[in-house]
């Protein structure tokens, strides 16, 4: 149904890195799809460190390491205290305290919550509230956003040509959403592509992700924007790395999903986040054909129409890939019968992306 777009191969992390710098060269922003595990982070290191090894900066990042620059404080003593602590050593909050960022933070945060903060600059930490409730512990989901309008708060400054951030030239995002909800993503996502797009003459930007809603959002919103998309995958135990594009064959990530999928149903490790997978291909096959509903795809079964309504139910849990849970025996069953009715219907060529190469001898 769809021919496999080019593959491109580094031996080097470095080498992929120049592969990418290039790229926005003549582009204003890349974006990545790859699982965890793939080492997404330490890419976004890399992609960094090209001028720091010059003695500059040039990339202002969000990545997990942005995430560790705050940690609770819970007063395991007192119970009463709690605040998230701020590492004020790092050069992330640099002028931090003379930026007057809190209405900025706050201009975002109430996007996706319903608590209020305060920062403590003299003893560098941050007290959240809500109505009366003082020093209150928020959820882990929470945290991550607040730290995340943190960044887009300065995000804001740079596009806006702060004298403070000036030196940036580019804004690596590497996963903005662990831990939250797929409404949560969809906003994050277009929020980010807004703020992208309303900046793509300042500074160049190179988002990754693991999370495919999250990557279609961002595709469909960046896809007027002149752009690079790819498929990044990494084979375990040998130093390569793999491009493959998805702006030819733009939703080649779904291709990726089906390939994955194959060898969950071959392997019978079927698990209940598995459906939100299905749900999403056939809903952008449905899209692809002109259909008013993904349902349209499912062929081949004796009660399509309840198929379609099981799916739809199930494909709506509250599944994580964090907290994977096994699919019962039927629901495996129906799951199996969808999928292989599916393949048999639109024969698509699955490629062996996410087979492990044999290490070097």
């Amino acid at each position: 149904m769809t021919n496999t777009p080019k593959l491109y191969e580094y031996k080097s992390i470095d080498e992929l890195v120049t592969r990418i710098r290039d790229d926005l060269n003549d582009h204003s922003f890349v974006l990545l799809f790859a699982y965890n595990g793939t080492g997404k982070t330490r890419l976004s290191m890399a992609f960094k460190d090209v001028a720091k090894k010059k003695g500059e900066r040039d990339t202002l990042y969000f990545n997990a390491f942005t995430e560790d620059l705050f940690v609770w404080d819970n007063d395991l003593d007192g119970d009463e205290n709690r605040y998230l602590k701020i590492n004020s050593a790092s050069a992330f909050f640099e002028d931090f305290q003379s930026l007057d960022l809190e209405e900025r933070i706050f201009s975002f945060l109430e996007r996706y919550a319903s608590f209020n903060f305060r920062i403590d600059y003299e003893n560098w930490r941050v007290i959240f509230y809500r109505d009366d409730s003082e020093n209150i512990k928020v959820s882990r989901g929470e945290q991550n956003i607040f730290i995340w309008c943190v960044f887009l708060a300065i995000c804001q400054l740079v596009l806006d040509n702060h004298e403070a951030y000036k030196w940036v030239k580019h804004i690596y995002v590497d996963d903005p959403i662990s831990s939250l909800d797929d409404n949560n993503a969809i906003a994050v996502a277009s929020d980010l592509a807004q703020l992208m797009k309303s900046g793509k003459d300042r500074a160049k930007a190179v988002v990754s992700t693991h999370h495919s809603l999250f990557f279609n959002v961002m595709w469909n919103e960046m896809k007027k924007v002149k752009h690079k998309a790819y498929f990044y995958h990494r084979p375990q135990g040998v130093e390569l790395h793999t491009l493959r594009g998805t702006d030819e064959t733009p939703f080649f990530h779904h291709v990726a999903m089906l390939s994955e999928l194959q060898m969950a149903v071959e392997s019978d490790q079927l698990y209940t986040h598995h459906f939100n997978m299905m749900r999403s291909i056939l809903e952008k096959t449905a899209t692809f054909f002109g259909y008013k509903d993904f349902s349209a795809c499912i062929h081949g079964i004796d009660d399509e129409a309840l198929y379609a309504r099981a799916l739809n139910l199930l494909s709506h849990g509250k599944y994580s890939i964090y907290e994977p849970r096994e699919m019962v025996g039927d629901n495996k069953d129906l799951f199996k019968e969808i999928f292989n009715a599916f393949l048999e219907r639109y024969r698509f060529e699955l490629p062996e992306i996410i087979k492990q190469k044999e290490p070097a001898q």
